[in-house]
């Protein structure tokens, strides 16, 4: 008898994870029939037409690795790569690091911390279109608010931040460098994750408030921080509306970035060529993810 119990509730148990298992599938279908349609199979195409010297209307001729020599090969690519490069280091460093330390001056919660915080998200709520066209009117020559201020101090000052080298480099770099709402969202929930108990034993332990921030919360947070490098550096790679509305790549090649190439390739209805570069960006930004999370050892969980 035991045993005819036993089975009849393995099968019983069968029977329910079987149906579960469907349940689960059928749950799933819409979000895999919507990568498929909108992510997949896109990024397939463009993959294969990137081998292609394609304008929309006259048939696909492949000429294989042509759009990529011919990439490669341009200084403005080679000037974009450059400036993907410093800017990633620059939003990995100094722009992860002001959200990660304004996260944990809103997790002490000092006195007026709701208004910061609300102020402090004002800015992510714009468009990025918006506040470029503000920083145009700010980094101004004739009436922004920049350089009047700086002529309180050097009458003589005159500067045109966005059309003259190197001080387009920085005009751009400052639309973004210090808006880390993102970052500091992210930190902050995992720091409000954190057990009081932790804090509770360190300081009885004799743990120092840096003590306890560099040996407790840190380590706990690095995968929120690793989370916000990938976010932070990826977002380099594809900043296009902040140089388009101000420099438009300029002077030069100095505020160059591989969106505007791609973008000038499909307005010339070269989109072989495009692809080409939307390839690049892809595999740029697949590397940042591997290396981040290596780096961080984000497949490990934290102890």
């Amino acid at each position: 008898m035991g045993g005819e119990t036993s089975i009849s509730k393995n099968k019983s148990n069968g029977l329910q994870n079987k149906s579960t298992t469907v349940w689960i599938y059928l749950f799933v279908l819409p979000t895999m029939i919507i990568f498929l349609t909108f992510y997949l199979v896109p990024i397939i195409t463009v993959f294969t037409t990137s081998f292609t010297k394609w304008d929309g209307f006259n048939p696909v001729k492949f000429i294989w690795f042509g759009n990529y020599i011919k990439l490669f090969t341009q200084p403005e690519f080679i000037i974009s790569l450059k400036n993907i490069l410093l800017w990633s280091i620059l939003a990995a460093t100094l722009h992860v690091g002001f959200g990660v330390l304004i996260a944990f001056l809103l997790y002490q919660r000092p006195f007026g911390w709701r208004f910061v915080r609300s102020v402090f998200m004002i800015p992510n709520v714009i468009a990025v279109a918006a506040w470029a066209v503000i920083y145009r009117f700010f980094f101004n020559n004739d009436f922004g608010v920049l350089n009047n201020m700086i002529r309180v101090f050097n009458p003589s000052f005159d500067v045109a931040w966005f059309y003259q080298t190197p001080y387009a480099f920085w005009a751009i770099t400052l639309t973004w460098l210090f808006y880390a709402v993102i970052v500091t969202l992210i930190v902050l929930t995992d720091l409000m994750a954190i057990p009081t108990e932790l804090h509770e034993a360190a300081s009885i332990e004799g743990a120092s408030a840096w003590q306890i921030i560099l040996r407790v919360d840190l380590p706990l947070i690095k995968n929120a921080i690793g989370v916000s490098m990938i976010l932070s550096m990826t977002s380099r790679i594809a900043m296009y509306e902040a140089i388009a509305l101000t420099t438009r790549g300029g002077p030069g090649d100095d505020t160059m970035s591989i969106p505007l190439i791609l973008v000038s390739a499909i307005t010339n209805m070269k989109y072989g060529y495009a692809n080409a570069s939307a390839v690049v960006m892809i595999l740029l930004g697949v590397a940042i993810l591997f290396i981040i999370q290596k780096s961080f050892k984000m497949d490990k969980q934290s102890n």
